[in-house]
Parts: C-alpha cells; structure tokens; sequence
C-alpha cells in the first residue's frame, strides 16, 4: 500500500470549495478517491458551525474518522509536552503520527515544529 494521509480541516474547506489550484486540485481528488481520514478533531471543526453544507456533512459521512481513544490522548501529552502547541493540532499530529499517515495541511507554521510528523503543503505542489 502507498502512502496514507490524513487531511486537515483547511484543505477539505478549500478542496470542496474549488478554492485550489489545479494541480493541487488533481493531487488532492486522488487522495480523496483513495482514502479520506480525518480526525475526530476535523470532524468537530468541518460539522461544528450553525449552518453546515451537505456537500461536508457528504464528505465526512465517507470518511474514516480517528476516534479520540487512549492512545492518541497518550501520543497527544506527548507531543504537548515536547512542543508548545495548541492542543486541537496537537491531537491531529497524534493522530498522524500513530496512524503513520501525511498530514496534508497549509497550516505548516503550527506543525513544522514536530520534526517526526509528514507534512504535505498541497499548495507547494
């Protein structure tokens, strides 16, 4: 099996509102196509305003979610006592990490920091 990924709230905002490139655009439908992860802490963030689209409550309804169980909570203290990080990022790192997936994101700033985490810029494509 190839590479897995797990997205980032901001890139599934972006994807599903056409707002990429089109090279971006490609790379990323193939990765949907594939496989959609997400953490539970996309899911709160992607279903967790007053009015939702159904194209994302759709895409979430597809998608593996990443429960929030005892050994991300773990990787997740571990990781914010490593890094000074906020703890919404923190368990999408976790998530990441022990699931050995590419966090694809355009929010490099707040995960560049964990030198052990695949990061994956779509927009640096």
């Amino acid at each position: 099996m190839g590479q897995r990924y797990l997205l980032d709230t901001n890139i599934v905002i972006d994807f599903l509102g056409n707002k990429l490139p089109a090279k971006t655009k490609r790379h990323l439908s193939s990765i949907v196509d594939s496989e959609i992860n997400l953490s539970v802490i996309n899911k709160i963030e992607l279903l967790g305003f007053s009015k939702v689209d159904q194209e994302i409550i759709d895409f979430v309804s597809f998608s593996t979610i990443f429960p929030l169980d005892e050994l991300i909570v773990d990787k997740t203290i571990e990781i914010r006592s490593l890094y000074y990080i906020k703890l919404p990022d923190a368990i999408i790192a976790a998530t990441a990490l022990f699931h050995n997936l590419t966090l694809v994101t355009r929010n490099i700033k707040d995960f560049r920091k964990i030198d052990i985490l695949r990061i994956e810029n779509p927009y640096d494509l």
